[in-house]
């Protein structure tokens, strides 16, 4: 059994690159897709039968979803790969500590995240820009899927500790058992028991506690090379600092979307009405659909970068990233592309609402501009997390929606009155974010590999 496990982990320092990118990365895109089903599916299900208010008030619970998303990202997302480079040195002990840490400050972060939304949850939705009619379907939804929060927490802060093993197939098992159980349960739920929003959100939290029981049982397990043990729970300062330093970027990255939406659905409101809060539901869930396999994509072989960085094998390292950030380039522009192309083809899959499918035929092409060229930070994103490089990655992702997208989104509906003008500013922060961060990595990449 030890051999085998040993064998997954230096596999990522041997095998060739283009054979572990294709065997790591397309079953994390596919369980990022999968994963992305959890919320585009209960959208699609309230948005074809329950209807335009409905879908719009589940839109608006997106900013707390993402939070709570986020949360897990500050723990896994910025362990795991510490853990990687543990395993490239060979230092597997200090690797399952960083594991066990990262179980208890997910722990922590559930407490804390259910104190809060449920005591401020009325008026952060009206804050968002829920109105009468929207906010009864939003509270519906957001009741529910609050008492799941533990299972998210598991899923998505645990889960990339399998990937860092190389074992990025059972971490699509994990993915895919809950996707599939959401796909059967939303329409019982929703249509066979009638609970219409409240359904959407049950077959929710039933799908993640199947995806949470999966991830657990595999690294509780003789299995995995990094067991979560008991004794590794106990809080260490040093490591929870570390994992915490480079888990603020994807931290950052996730929870200023809620800053973003709560930015562009009030200013939606306040310039236009509910149709446009609707619209951006239904744009920010294209956004997910181009941007979902590229990440999943990314985390599948950001232990290649890792791994081969802890071991000292930098030509290794150089052709990973040079291929991530090629692959990512071309692949966000050719799906940006499509959804720019036709945009009410795309409004469809959420909604039959004719007016609604014409604002959304003319606003698309603007708010996706900037996604055609996103890939680029996509790809040099990944490679900083990759490098442990938690500065930059820091700044990076302050940059584009912080720096960037919130003040634009505030000045310019204020220069010109106009409501369009929001989805102008998207376009303008992610195609200003993504030239700016090639630039970055250009200048900073041959030190940071002069210096492993």
């Amino acid at each position: 059994m030890q051999t085998n496990k040993n064998a997954s982990e230096t596999r990522l320092g041997t095998e060739p690159i283009n054979k572990l990118m294709l065997s790591m990365g397309i079953p994390t895109l596919i369980a990022q897709l999968i994963n992305l089903l959890y919320n585009i599916v209960d959208r699609i299900y309230i948005g074809q039968g329950v209807g335009r208010e409905a879908l719009t008030g589940v839109g608006l619970t997106l900013p707390i979803i993402t939070l709570i998303s986020a949360f897990s990202s500050f723990a896994g997302a910025g362990a795991a790969p510490l853990a990687t480079i543990a395993l490239g040195k060979n230092e597997k002990e200090h690797a399952k500590k960083i594991l066990g840490n990262t179980c208890s400050m997910l722990l922590f972060f559930t407490i804390l995240v259910m104190a809060v939304f449920y005591s401020i949850e009325k008026p952060f939705l009206f804050l968002v820009g829920a109105s009468a009619d929207t906010w009864p379907y939003a509270h519906e939804y957001l009741m529910i899927y609050l008492a799941g929060t533990l299972f998210v927490q598991l899923v998505i802060g645990l889960n990339s500790f399998i990937t860092a093993q190389g074992k990025s197939k059972m971490a699509m098992a994990a993915i895919l058992t809950g996707a599939i159980a959401n796909i059967i349960l939303d329409p019982i739920f929703i249509f066979g028991f009638q609970m219409g929003v409240k359904g959407a959100a049950a077959a929710t939290v039933l799908s993640q506690f199947f995806s949470a029981c999966v991830v657990m049982r595999f690294l509780l397990s003789k299995e995995t090379s990094l067991r979560l043990e008991r004794r590794c729970l106990k809080p260490d300062f040093a490591i929870i600092k570390g994992s915490l330093a480079l888990g603020i970027s994807p931290f950052i990255m996730q929870s200023t979307e809620s800053l973003i939406s709560v930015v562009l659905s009030s200013g939606l409101q306040i310039y236009g009405n509910d149709l446009y809060v609707g619209s951006l539901t239904i744009l920010q869930s294209v956004m997910l659909l181009i941007n979902a396999p590229i990440q999943g994509f990314t985390q599948g072989v950001q232990p290649i970068l890792s791994y081969n960085f802890g071991a000292g094998n930098i030509s290794r390292v150089r052709e990973t990233y040079r291929k991530i950030i090629g692959i990512t380039a071309i692949a966000s522009c050719i799906i940006t592309a499509s959804a720019m192309l036709f945009p009410r083809l795309y409004a469809r899959i959420f909604t039959q609402d004719a007016t609604l499918i014409e604002v959304i035929g003319q606003v698309m092409p603007i708010f996706l501009g900037g996604m055609l060229i996103f890939g680029i930070q996509m790809g040099c994103q990944t490679t900083f997390m990759g490098l442990g490089q938690a500065k930059i990655s820091l700044f990076i992702a302050l940059l584009r929606k912080v720096f960037l997208l919130v003040p634009f989104a505030i000045l310019f509906p204020k220069i010109t009155g106009n409501v369009i003008s929001i989805y102008y500013a998207e376009c303008a922060a992610d195609t200003l974010a993504a030239s700016i961060c090639g630039i970055i990595f250009l200048c900073h990449i041959k030190k940071i590999l002069n210096r492993a």
